[in-house]
């Protein structure tokens, strides 16, 4: 409606001004322009701003704060993309951007939670620091918000549902729904919005007996809650906690104790102590299984020849009766179990990749060093080796110290059986070894000192002789003072 009809519908200057989104000043002047014959002009179009340019950068800074950054902090952003106005001007853009945000927030309604119905579960990453790298697997109970916290190496799905197992056996109970974010490990689609949870998580719910829930997408106020105590955990719990540095098990135990801290305290939302509160939900939570749920661990793999697998680039010794079958490989904190047809078989420490760990018991027979054989190809070796065992010791000896022309000394060794006799011969080859004389001049020579050369023994015990006392004087009685004195 124009100004002219909204004046004469209403008859008042302040009413049609309201009809028009004008002031009544206005109106006064256009009426005074038509009684004047003069033809109304048009409405002039607004001049666009010097800031019209960046509404959308500012636009979009003002949601990303929550509606939290103030002009002065947006205004070096601005500059840099261009704008060239005033701060005033860039003040009052972004204080119009401010009320058009306010009008299309999102409106929040507190939750209102019951006792036994949600646990909202997280995981949060270490970024920095000596703990860099680990998981917190975090859970709170809506209602008493009693809180578990636990750390881990990954987020895959047996270390999740590992955990939530845990989770409820300490608890004492299982809620009726578990809240959990759009985990990879525990979403297996989305379809129209609509999570689809993977097989093994659906017959994980079963066994437990609780309904498997998902947040919004990008939404972390639909589980805020989980959302605080992955930040009060990083906070309270890994900052000052440097002593255990990466130790897996020395950050659960720390957990651990500080979960029975947290628990034990009153909790600043619901003024209560959560422990409490817990042993009144406790009541209404679903009973907890006989048996912890079985399912398919870790990734499968095929013990190789050397009774090993692999997993994560690193090598873990099997039993040897299980070559050539399939086996389930799965990580749960430091430790790396390999299970077969539900039953566990081998357990070790997880070791860098490229490294081995290997466990003599998975093996018939224990470890060995390598030895190579003495296989004889000639006639001279095949009757020096039939001297015995000394000869295959004179044989790697003498090879390991180089001596030269060791065939030839093989030959003039070996004819000197018929001279002394096997027995003498293979005395003379233990003394060579032992002194190292690898020559055939040695060995005659050993056997013509005969019983006469010396056979030296090793030390015995030290002696314990009972020394009788004697008096003894300090040196200060031979000083030359006292020997002029004497003299």
């Amino acid at each position: 409606m124009d100004i002219i009809n909204a004046y004469e519908e209403t008859g008042s200057l302040r009413a049609a001004a309201a009809l028009c989104g004008t002031t009544h000043k206005t109106v006064k002047r256009v009426l005074e322009r038509r009684a004047a014959g003069q033809r109304p002009g048009r409405r002039r179009a607004p001049r666009p701003g010097l800031a019209d340019p960046f509404t959308d950068l500012i636009y979009r800074k003002v949601k990303a704060t929550d509606g939290r950054i103030t002009a002065k902090r947006l205004l070096p952003l601005a500059r840099a993309a261009g704008y060239a106005g005033s701060p005033r001007t860039f003040r009052r853009a972004v204080a119009a951007q401010k009320v058009l945000w306010r009008k299309h927030r999102r409106v929040f309604r507190p939750w209102v939670p019951e006792p036994g119905q949600h646990l909202l579960i997280d995981y949060g990453t270490i970024t920095s620091g000596p703990n860099a790298g680990l998981k917190i697997f975090t859970a709170v109970l809506a209602w008493s918000r009693w809180r578990f916290v636990r750390f881990c190496r990954d987020e895959s799905l047996e270390t999740t549902l590992r955990l939530l197992a845990e989770c409820f056996e300490a608890a004492g109970g299982v809620p009726a729904v578990v809240l959990a974010d759009r985990m990879g490990c525990l979403k297996g689609g989305v379809v129209a919005n609509v999570v689809v949870p993977t097989a093994a998580y659906v017959r994980f719910a079963t066994h437990y007996g609780f309904r498997p829930d998902f947040c919004e997408a990008a939404d972390p106020e639909s589980k805020g809650a989980v959302e605080a105590l992955v930040r009060y955990a990083k906070s309270d719990l890994v900052v000052p906690a440097d002593d255990f540095a990466g130790d897996l098990a020395a950050a659960n135990a720390a957990a651990i104790a500080w979960c029975a801290q947290v628990n034990a305290a009153v909790h600043s939302e619901i003024a209560a102590i959560p422990d409490e509160r817990l042993a009144v939900e406790r009541d209404v939570l679903r009973a907890l299984p006989s048996l912890r749920a079985t399912m398919r661990l870790g990734v499968a793999r095929k013990v190789d020849k050397l009774s090993t697998v692999r997993i994560g680039s690193a090598r873990y010794s099997v039993p040897h009766m299980l070559r050539g079958q399939l086996v389930d490989v799965t990580t749960a904190d430091d430790r790396v179990q390999v299970w077969h047809q539900g039953e566990l078989v081998a357990e070790h420490r997880l070791v860098p990749p490229g490294s081995s760990s290997i466990v003599d018991e998975h093996y018939d027979r224990p470890k060995q060093a390598p030895v190579r054989a003495v296989r004889p190809r000639t006639k001279v070796e095949q009757q020096f080796l039939a001297l015995g065992e000394d000869a295959v010791a004179f044989l790697r000896a003498a090879a390991a110290a180089g001596t030269p022309r060791l065939p030839a000394h093989l030959a003039a060794i070996t004819a000197l059986r018929d001279a002394h006799g096997h027995e003498a011969l293979a005395a003379a080859l233990r003394r060579a070894v032992q002194f190292r004389r690898f020559t055939a001049d040695d060995v005659r020579s050993i056997l013509a000192a005969g019983p006469a050369a010396p056979t030296p023994t090793p030390a015995g015990s030290v002696l314990d002789l009972t020394v009788p006392a004697v008096p003894t004087r300090t040196l200060a009685d031979y000083s030359v003072e006292l020997l002029r004195e004497v003299a």
